[in-house]
């Protein structure tokens, strides 16, 4: 990776600091240091986050990391004074604040087209070759305790380092260490502030209060530059394992932040969708397409992430959601399953991993790709992998019990679907969770219980038109024609090329022919054409 400040190039595969093309001197410690500092761009980083970086955690004099400190300024022409690209944070740490691009080294074609034709306007937005790192930070302050009693202060502090650990998991977040924001513990503190001085966009702060057999946990997502709330909730609970009381809270705080703060980013870049895009920004902007279940919007999220990977193949996410991308044309819309297709999407998405094999939503998304090539039990192991990094990842938790469900394991199935919708309520793919659940228990034979999921799945806004065939299929089953023809007339209404051929076609990805046909039954016996 090359990373580009003023007229410096950080090389940290040759291991150079090159100054307007020319090698600079420097000690590999002190490079380790300048690396670390750099791929944080914009964060503070603390002074026990870089002991552990550069000196395996083992404990340093105060004098040894000034020294490093100094000879990385050194190199690049700084000092301490001017702080012109490293910024001292007074007891606390260091932050790189020059304006930063980072490229790799790109062949001459990619699968989307030769990078050298690729448009500086393409589709109406203005983009630019080499993206500056632009993944959110987010702080957990420190929960504070209304207790009003000092012996309650573990519950507070650990559900505050609960919840960082596990939203360090969601692997497109940056999250500043527990050791820097647990130096804030007791003090009022100003968001913007905190903002310029951590290099954060975002900020969860809360409070526990304890009283006798019930616990009260609030919490609150912030928009850093701005000081707005984005979301708020608040828990009660009662008490019997305090232990298990704080796992459920925090799992079920993490599973809703991670999905409030990715809407958060894509309606930032929406905002700015015809100004001037980087990699990131297009990857969240086509993300922003995707979750509108559109066909048209799915070929801009498909063309955009396609774009993000051009513009930096180091941005794993946009491999793995143009993938998820593709298979979901191919399923709902216009996009043809072809083998090349298919071998295409399954190698994004390996190239995700290779960048990153500890992100639990590339393996998430693998598994749907896995899922359409008829991979199923590869496709159960990627989302077992994906929930065991991540066990808060609802996506992951839908994707297995789907997988399940083609193997004929609806009770399982139907597990991981409650388990998906439970922890991620407000989820954009929670239409699916329903629907996915809903087409489960049909297969199950459970008719009633799809019409009601189908029902639940039906009032979400973005919801799609396999909802509407599932429930008139489970109404045909039950012998309620009269409805079933109603929920024929819907599904029309949203995609007028259904009919029992067209679905025939969309569901290649099934395992079990007897699956495949009793849907088809049941789609005639609503009274579906067959043209």
């Amino acid at each position: 990776m090359i990373y580009k400040f003023e007229d410096f190039e950080l090389d940290s595969d040759r291991y150079e600091l090159r100054r307007g093309g020319s090698a600079v001197p420097i000690e590999p410690q002190v490079f380790s240091l300048l690396v670390f500092l750099v791929t944080n761009q914009g964060r503070m980083v603390s002074k026990e986050e870089i002991s552990e970086k550069i000196w395996g955690g083992r404990i340093v004099s105060e004098a040894a990391l000034s020294s490093r400190i100094k000879s990385a300024r050194q190199a690049l022409g700084d000092d301490g004074k001017e702080q012109r690209l490293i910024r001292t944070v007074h007891g606390k740490g260091f932050r790189f604040v020059g304006s930063l691009i980072h490229e790799e080294d790109r062949p001459a074609t990619t699968e989307g087209g030769s990078l050298a034709a690729l448009p500086e306007h393409a589709g109406g937005y203005q983009v630019r070759h080499g993206s500056p790192v632009a993944r959110p930070t987010i702080a957990v302050l420190p929960f504070d305790n209304m207790s009003g009693v000092a012996s309650e202060e573990y519950f507070s502090d650990g559900i505050t380092e609960d919840i960082i650990t596990a939203l360090s998991k969601h692997r497109w977040l940056g999250v500043v260490s527990r050791n820097t924001t647990f130096g804030y513990k007791g003090r009022v503190t100003n968001v913007r502030e905190l903002a310029k001085e951590l290099g954060i966009r975002y900020v969860v702060e809360g409070s526990t209060r304890r009283a006798k057999d019930r616990v009260r946990v609030t919490v609150q997502l912030i928009d850093a530059d701005t000081g707005n709330h984005v979301w708020a909730e608040r828990y009660d609970r009662n008490i019997e394992d305090i232990f298990a009381v704080q796992d459920q809270i925090t799992e079920t705080i993490v599973a809703r932040l991670e999905p409030e703060i990715g809407a958060a980013e894509r309606q930032r870049v929406k905002r700015i969708a015809h100004t001037d895009l980087q990699a990131w920004d297009c990857y969240h902007l086509g993300t922003w397409n995707l979750f509108k279940f559109t066909g048209e919007a799915n070929q801009e999220a498909q063309r955009l992430l396609q774009l993000s990977r051009e513009l930096d193949p180091s941005v794993g996410e946009a491999h793995a959601w143009w993938a998820y991308a593709t298979v979901l044309g191919m399923v709902y819309w216009d996009t043809q399953p072809t083998p090349e297709l298919l071998d295409a999407a399954l190698a994004a998405t390996n190239t995700a991993l290779e960048l990153d094999d500890q992100n639990a939503v590339f393996y998430a998304l693998k598994a749907r790709v896995q899922l359409a090539r008829g991979e199923y039990d590869s496709a159960i192991a990627e989302n077992e992998i994906a929930i065991s990094l991540n066990p808060t990842l609802a996506t992951a938790h839908c994707g297995l019990a789907d997988s399940l469900a083609y193997e004929g394991r609806y009770d399982e199935a139907l597990v991981g679907f409650k388990k998906a919708i439970d922890l991620s309520p407000n989820d954009p793919q929670r239409w699916a969770f329903l629907t996915y659940g809903a087409l489960a228990l049909i297969f199950q034979r459970n008719f009633e219980e799809a019409v009601v999921w189908a029902n639940k799945a039906s009032e979400i806004p973005n919801c799609q038109y396999w909802t509407a065939a599932h429930k008139a299929v489970a109404l045909a089953y039950l012998g309620r024609q009269e409805e079933a023809r109603k929920s024929i007339d819907t599904l029309m209404a949203q995609n007028r090329k259904f009919s029992v051929t067209y679905a025939r076609q969309k569901l290649f990805y099934l395992k079990s022919p007897e699956q495949r046909q009793m849907y088809l039954e049941g789609l005639a016996m609503a009274g579906l054409s067959d043209r």
